[in-house]
């Protein structure tokens, strides 16, 4: 157990400092240079990005989301191998996740990037490090909303992925990778739009990722979770 919790640490760890990297980089303005011109984004209104891959991908989330409740009252498939609070654990670390996500951009003062001046907006680009400092923007924009409605779901594989039985460990990683593919999706949807720099996106996962990781880990210290049979 000692191990695995220092392992859950390391990669913790080394995906903050992945982020920070990045926003060391800079290169958020210069990525969306690639997408915008002073007359803004090209694909702010694209009917496949606006309205299949972000609207429709909200719709497709919430449905999973309430898939997943549903699961932990009438569990099927591999979710019978797990104990109802197990379950239970992990729909409540999905839930912080997102939550966190909803109330950090509730009282974000950055605003999107298609709200600058240099995209045609009123905005003065400030980092989302320059804390109680305006843009001049509509603000609530960090961090990325629609990236989080897939990196919520992160919590989701944490059952499997700490399971004891081989088979159900694959699962978890099949998992994983779906929930980081749709996520990086997702972030690159609103990155192109013009909605949400890139660090936006990383931040989104690794908030999802440690809020999920910290509410899972405490319910399990408590109930001592283990991957067993439905009860």
């Amino acid at each position: 157990m000692k191990y695995l919790q220092s392992t859950r640490l390391t990669v913790t760890v080394v995906l903050l400092l992945v982020v920070l990297l990045w926003d060391a980089s800079g290169l958020d303005l210069r990525v969306m240079h690639w997408w915008g011109t002073s007359r803004g984004f090209a694909l702010k209104s694209d009917p496949w990005l606006s309205g299949i891959l972000h609207t429709r991908g909200q719709q497709a989330a919430m449905v999973v989301y309430l898939g997943m409740w549903l699961l932990v009252l009438r569990p099927v498939g591999p979710w019978r191998q797990l104990t109802r609070d197990t379950r239970m654990a992990a729909a409540l670390a999905v839930t912080a996740s997102m939550i966190t996500i909803s109330v950090l951009k509730h009282f974000s003062l950055t605003s999107c990037p298609w709200e600058l001046q240099e995209f045609g907006g009123p905005a003065n680009y400030v980092s989302h490090w320059a804390w109680g400092v305006p843009d001049l923007g509509g603000g609530k924009c960090f961090p990325g909303g629609h990236a989080s409605s897939a990196f919520g779901f992160l919590s989701a594989c944490l059952p499997f992925l700490m399971a004891a039985e081989v088979r159900l460990q694959r699962l978890g990683w099949r998992l994983l990778a779906g929930v980081v593919l749709v996520g990086l999706v997702f972030g690159l949807t609103q990155t192109m739009r013009g909605a949400h720099y890139p660090s936006h996106t990383l931040w989104s996962a690794w908030i999802c990722w440690s809020v999920g990781l910290t509410v899972y880990q405490q319910a399990a210290t408590r109930k001592g979770l283990a991957a067993s049979p439905a009860s």
